[in-house]
């Protein structure tokens, strides 16, 4: 029992130490990244293996506490965010359960920004992040399905696919197929390669498309109106728009 409300403390308190740990899972999140990232460019060894088991230990260690203090865990295991990391321990430790799914890993990026309570304590803690929330998300959203594509291209391609040398070149692919450009010189091979590239321009473009929306949209300040509940308002504004009700919107001062 005492073990079950430490793991609640760190989850779901809102005090600097749980603070503290649930940045540093977000730390750990980025440095995955950038491990599977690298180590697509290292030879398989033994040490590659041994950093993928221990990762794959905390990513399941992470993932066995918040499933145990959840108080719908059946539900949770629904999410897809949970699906997406039981895929990435499965493939962490796939030198263990065998080899030919370790392109699964990269599933992991798709709880970026998207658990530990991030959003609420970002805003809370950067005033930065409040002035440009949708232009992050957006941001990261589409950085997220570009990383995640390019994992699946490289790591779907590169056995049989000779102009996929390293994972530059997926990723080079990758941004040819989502901004509609189509040099050419790379191309996907067989049924799932040519699915591939119909998914990354559909989604890819629509998430581009989000990402200029953001920036071209004028600038605004998210800020519940207490009556209609209107959320976005110019950053000066005294009246909501929509009902004219007197809004209070906290001033962070001269930048």
């Amino acid at each position: 029992m005492r073990v079950m409300d430490k793991l609640k403390f760190l989850y779901e308190a809102d005090v600097p130490e749980a603070h503290r740990f649930r940045y540093a899972l977000l730390v750990f999140d980025i440095v995955t990244i950038l491990f599977i990232v690298v180590s697509s460019f290292l030879p398989h060894s033994k040490f590659v293996q041994g950093i993928d088991i221990v990762i794959g230990l905390i990513v399941l260690a992470d993932f066995s506490a918040r499933l145990a203090i959840s108080p719908t865990p059946w539900k949770d295991l629904l999410h897809p965010t949970t699906v997406a990391d039981v895929a990435a321990i499965v493939s962490f430790l796939a030198p263990i359960v065998g080899e030919g799914i370790g392109f699964l890993r990269i599933l992991r990026t798709v709880r970026l920004l998207h658990t530990y309570q991030l959003l609420v304590r970002l805003r809370a803690d950067s005033p930065f992040f409040r002035r440009n929330e949708e232009l992050i998300i957006a941001t990261v959203n589409l950085s997220v399905f570009i990383f995640i594509m390019t994992g699946f291209v490289y790591e779907t391609q590169r056995w049989t696919n000779e102009k996929m040398g390293n994972y530059i070149d997926a990723l080079y692919f990758t941004m040819a197929a989502l901004t509609t450009t189509g040099f050419g010189d790379i191309t996907l091979t067989g049924t799932l390669g040519h699915l591939l590239s119909v998914i990354i321009m559909i989604f890819g473009v629509t998430l581009f498309l989000r990402l200029v929306q953001v920036l071209l949209r004028p600038n605004k300040v998210r800020h519940p109106c207490p009556v209609c509940g209107l959320q976005r308002h110019d950053r000066d504004a005294v009246h909501c728009k929509a009902c004219g009700t007197i809004l209070n919107i906290p001033d962070e001062g001269a930048v």
